[in-house]
């Protein structure tokens, strides 16, 4: 999801470049890198919905969506760092914009085979190119032009990192989640699981042909971001190298639970938000509020980059997390609770309104996950960096890796839903929400015992009696 941009390349400083022809066109095109990620990552959560009911699949076979894109990290991250060392980052980032297209392509091609697994298999693909991409993209940005405007490029890129994410999200509910398919209480018809599939078909085939272009054009401007690229490293540190420090251990742990947690309540929001109990909301309507998830994580994450200016870094992972987790507490303690009207109504996006009931409380409390979600991929993996004994690239890679947990945390969470429907039918979306809840409950921990470890300067040399 939005801010898991942070996977770093095994590079070394750069030498401060200006200057060149073309320069603002390729910073410009790196850029739009982390709006494109950042949409194809985002349209899996309305995706989700779709693939349910046009393939009648429960919670836990659904949440393959996930699984299938977010293993990826964990498979991909050492070969596109290793890519990335041998052949520089024009060359990468042309093969990871081609890797999306070719997993765009085939999920397209679900057209002719109408297997689920020829989408899973998409999204792998495509995941592999995006793990490619931010590998060679953050360091990149930060090199391209002067040294003393680094911070600004990398928080405007990181901005249309968030932009991405929530079109990406309304993208998806406007265009996956459209026709008599996903109306409540519809009588579904095997004609409208095909029309269903044409949607989702056509979509990826959309971006595969819009994407080609755009990685022409990054083609053309190869030469350009080779010359404002970063030093390649001579040595790459291998992430498993960080397996001997306790602090990277615990980090990754983080990374993984954090991102799992963000990844299940984000790919579940239209299922828990079109509960009666709930909001009551048409499939699409609640494709267009939950992308406000989002939004909470862009606005957090300005606020966030301002407090940590005068908070400590472990202080405020502490508090986002407990708000994550009370939150969390919150859906779970109120998952019997009936949807009484409140009075009044809510004009919603979709040009839809809705009557005030109480199952707005925990509906608004999982959007609101959002907002404490924001810091704590980058808070966590700065936190690591300052404690672990192992060089800074291996502790870095080996946190990139952990963003894994997105498949397999979903995949959990899925699992739990199938567990709790047969037992509380209404509220089992609402108990599930117990998965993120434990996840957030260890980034607490995690702050808490992070304030009395030894802290260091981010370096690529091992510290010496560290853990």
């Amino acid at each position: 999801m939005a801010g898991m941009g942070a996977a770093q390349a095994p590079t070394t400083g750069a030498a401060p470049k200006t200057g060149g022809g073309g320069l603002i066109l390729a910073v410009v095109y790196v850029t739009a890198l982390f709006f494109i990620w950042a949409f194809v990552t985002n349209l899996i959560d309305p995706l989700v919905k779709s693939m349910k009911v046009i393939y009648t699949l429960t919670d836990f076979e659904t949440q393959l969506n996930q699984f299938a894109f977010f293993i990826a990290y964990g498979i991909m991250s050492i070969p596109s760092a290793a890519y990335l060392a041998k052949n520089g980052y024009a060359k990468s980032i042309v093969l990871g914009l081609a890797g999306i297209v070719a997993g765009c392509l085939v999920a397209w091609s679900t057209t002719f085979s109408h297997n689920f697994i020829t989408v899973l298999l998409g999204l792998f693909i495509a995941a592999s190119g995006i793990t490619l991409l931010q590998v060679a993209a953050n360091p990149l940005i930060a090199s391209m032009g002067e040294a003393k405007n680094s911070h600004f490029r990398l928080n405007l890129s990181q901005a249309f990192n968030s932009m991405g994410a929530y079109v990406g999200g309304i993208f998806g509910a406007k265009f996956l989640l459209q026709g008599p398919l996903f109306e409540k209480d519809v009588v579904v018809t095997e004609a409208m699981k095909a029309t269903g599939l044409g949607f989702v078909t056509n979509v990826y085939l959309l971006i595969a042909v819009v994407l080609a272009f755009f990685t022409l054009a990054v083609f053309l401007v190869r030469n350009t971001i080779t010359h404002h690229a970063p030093k390649m490293a001579e040595h790459v540190e291998s992430p498993f190298k960080a397996l001997s420090s306790k602090w990277a251990n615990l980090g990754s742990i983080g990374i993984f639970l954090y991102v799992g947690a963000e990844v299940c309540v984000i790919s579940g929001m239209i299922f828990f938000l079109e509960q009666k109990q709930i909001m009551n909301l048409p499939s699409q309507v609640a494709g267009f509020v939950g992308p406000i998830f989002m939004l909470f994580a862009m606005f957090g994450r300005f606020g966030g980059s301002v407090l940590l200016r005068y908070v400590k870094a472990t202080t405020m992972l502490a508090f986002v997390a407990a708000c994550a987790a009370g939150l969390c507490a919150l859906i779970v303690a109120t998952y019997h609770m009936p949807a009484t009207a409140l009075g009044g109504s809510v004009h919603l996006p979709g040009d839809y309104v809705a009557p005030l009931t109480m199952g707005f409380i925990p509906g608004v409390a999982a959007i609101l996950i959002g907002l404490f979600n924001s810091i704590m991929f980058p808070t966590i993996f700065t936190i690591t960096l300052e404690r672990s004994s192992a060089p800074a690239s291996a502790t870095s890679g080996l946190m990139c890796m952990a963003i894994c947990g997105g498949g397999f945390i979903s995949i959990l969470y899925g699992a739990t839903v199938d567990g709790f429907i047969h037992h509380f039918p209404v509220g089992a979306r609402s108990l599930a929400f117990i998965v993120p809840l434990v996840c957030y409950l260890y980034v607490l921990w995690f702050s808490f015992a992070a304030k009395g470890a030894a802290v260091h300067q981010i370096q690529e040399d091992a510290v010496a009696g560290g853990h």
